[in-house]
């Protein structure tokens, strides 16, 4: 599967060259004019593999974008900003806020295409030889990655999705009450316990071939939830 690039740009003429440029390169991109149109984006199922951030946006600035998503979101995902703010202070700014790369317009977008690249070969070699698998029937879920896979494709899933995909398979076999499933996954002792019936159901619906007669999340009733590494062939 081709790489999927965020490009957050409110230059329509920069965007479409940065866009073109990248989609040339072999890689799958998102374009948003606005941090909070890439906001709206990553609360889906959308998760970018590289994000390509402008400091000058309207609204939320690049930094306070660049702050939310390394809150919010996985820290090994690489962020380069690209922007014509060249003082020490932003670049010391951005890179603080976790930024990887800091490349100052005007640029060569063929370089631009090469940094790219050059970043996500080296994390995938990184990735790859520490990576901590856990395998239940077709599919492998990576760690360190935060990722889901059936074979060699990837499965579009929410951070909070497999954040409680996760949290259940570590606790395979064991019946686990939503309530501690809430606290385990959202870190708090109160709160909505329905959410994770909600997300039950989600997890359900792409990773069961009958989401009603599930093999691996599994219903104990008065209980709980039951994650199966091998599937049960029913719910329980």
């Amino acid at each position: 599967m081709k790489n999927k690039i965020l490009i957050i740009e409110d230059v329509p003429e920069m965007s479409e060259l940065i866009n073109m440029y990248m989609t040339n390169g072999g890689f799958d991109t998102q374009v948003c004019e606005s941090a909070e149109d890439a906001q709206k984006l990553l609360e889906g199922t959308y998760l970018p593999d590289l994000v390509l951030l402008d400091l000058n946006l309207p609204g939320m600035s690049g930094l306070d974008f660049l702050k939310h998503f390394r809150e919010n979101y996985k820290a090994t995902i690489p962020v380069i900003i690209v922007s014509a703010r060249d003082a020490d202070e932003d670049i010391i700014a951005g890179l603080g806020l976790g930024a990887d790369e800091f490349v100052t317009k005007p640029f060569s977008p063929k370089v631009l295409v090469a940094r790219v690249q050059s970043k996500l070969h080296r994390l995938n070699e990184t990735e790859a030889s520490v990576e901590e698998t856990i395998n239940f029937g077709p599919y492998s879920i990576l760690c360190n990655s935060c990722i889901l896979k059936r074979g060699s494709e990837k499965i579009q899933l929410s951070t909070k999705e497999y954040e409680v995909l996760e949290f259940l398979a570590r606790h395979a076999g064991e019946p686990l009450s939503p309530e501690v499933i809430y606290k385990g996954v959202w870190k708090a002792q109160f709160g909505d316990i329905t959410a994770v019936a909600v997300y039950i159901q989600r997890l359900r619906k792409k990773i069961e071939k009958d989401p009603s007669h599930p093999e691996y999340i599994t219903t104990m009733f008065g209980m709980g939830y039951k994650f199966q590494i091998e599937g049960s062939g029913k719910s329980e």
